[in-house]
């Protein structure tokens, strides 16, 4: 059938390494939605694939992360400039190759979207002969050799920065598009303030959202919340995600406290952040993006070396986020900024440059662009390939 007669079924394919990469799937699936495409399914391939090794695999990343970060950090650093004909780049892209063939053949879809870099498919399609668009939605503000690849037929990045230097790795300059993370649609509204959060918050002081959830039981996190509270300048709201018992102690040490709220798991994100003045988090691609898109200067705190760092340390060199190791430090921070209006309000300048509250209807509108006008379906994606990827 003509490709411009119908609407394509898509494939997303993510991981659950984290849970930035779902969210961004769920975002591209709610735009595909509101442009009335329905047929999206969205497939953790590893989870479904390898149960075992997932399982294996995503303790020993967690693990690493948290306990060994040093450790973490070097393999990603080590590893950042892979190729993708490389016996190790073979073996990570292989896992789940006969998981996925069979859901190809179960859904049919028209084009699959990455949101994790594990490319079986290019693999899947020398081997079957298939050919379908392949699109990658990086979710870091750094590039990881991992999601290059020459059989890509898209790909969508955080930054102008992050597209040039995807270029300088070999990808030709039109199938690169800056057009942010992807994040739920609702950060590019206004919401009106939510008032079981409002109605105990003084107008006079600046309020702080602490992502705590992101951190388990956040070391120092007594040391930030004590001082912001006492120095009469600042409210502090807690959001501790599914961390019941984060929640639980902080209720008990600050709940009397007026100018202390706190949280568990909160659906109406982008609401909230809209409520705040800045904002206390790990570096991950989306909370980052969603951060920017609700204009919330950012104190980063101690970031995992690798790609939390490299975002970390890329937002700190635009002068939109403040990068700390220690809660004195970081509270010195919050209390700098706000007093200092200059650096405040060019921070917020700063923001505004970068901030893509939009990006899942970007990624979306181009994607479907590329459908309905065939260009996808007119050559090989490597076909225009002028030199090998990661040369420069």
């Amino acid at each position: 059938m003509n490709a411009a007669a119908k609407s394509p079924k898509i494939m997303v394919l993510y991981a659950s390494y984290g849970d930035g990469h779902y969210q961004a799937s769920k975002a591209i699936e709610a735009s595909f939605h509101h442009k009335g495409i329905h047929n999206v399914v969205l497939l953790d391939l590893m989870a479904m694939a390898h149960p075992v090794i997932n399982s294996l695999t995503k303790f020993v990343y967690m693990q690493s992360f948290r306990t060994l970060p040093a450790v973490y950090g070097w393999v990603y650093n080590v590893t950042k400039d892979m190729q993708p004909d490389k016996p190790f780049s073979n073996i990570l892209h292989s896992f789940g190759m006969r998981k996925l063939e069979q859901m190809i053949t179960d859904h049919e879809p028209d084009l699959i979207i990455h949101t994790f870099p594990q490319l079986v498919m290019p693999k899947l399609m020398k081997k079957t002969g298939l050919s379908l668009p392949l699109v990658n939605v990086v979710t870091d503000f750094d590039l990881h050799g991992r999601w290059i690849h020459p059989g890509v037929d898209r790909y969508y990045v955080a930054t102008d920065d992050l597209k040039l230097e995807a270029v300088s790795r070999g990808i030709p300059e039109h199938r690169v598009l800056a057009t942010g993370i992807p994040i739920k649609p609702d950060f590019g509204r206004t919401h009106e303030p939510d008032p079981r959060v409002t109605e105990k918050l003084d107008p006079r002081k600046k309020t702080v959202l602490l992502m705590a959830g992101a951190y388990g039981v956040m070391q120092g996190i007594r040391d930030m919340i004590q001082p912001l509270l006492g120095s009469g300048d600042f409210q502090v709201i807690a959001a501790c995600g599914k961390n019941v018992e984060l929640q639980r102690i902080l209720q008990e040490q600050y709940g009397d406290r007026p100018n202390f709220q706190v949280f568990g798991f909160v659906n109406e994100v982008a609401r909230l952040m809209q409520t705040c003045d800045c904002i206390i988090t790990k570096p991950g691609g989306i909370t980052l993006s969603e951060s920017l898109a609700s204009r919330l200067p950012m104190f980063l705190y101690r970031p995992v070396p690798g790609q939390e760092l490299n975002n970390a340390r890329y937002l700190e060199s635009k002068g939109i986020a403040s990068i700390a190791y220690t809660p004195s430090d970081l509270v010195d921070q919050v209390k700098g900024l706000f007093a200092a209006i200059d650096h405040l309000e060019e921070r917020q300048e700063r923001i505004e440059l970068l901030r893509r509250p939009n990006s899942a209807e970007l990624i979306v509108n181009d994607i479907l662009e590329q459908w309905f006008s065939e260009t996808w379906n007119s050559a090989p994606a490597d076909a225009e390939l002028a030199c090998p990827v990661g040369a420069v």
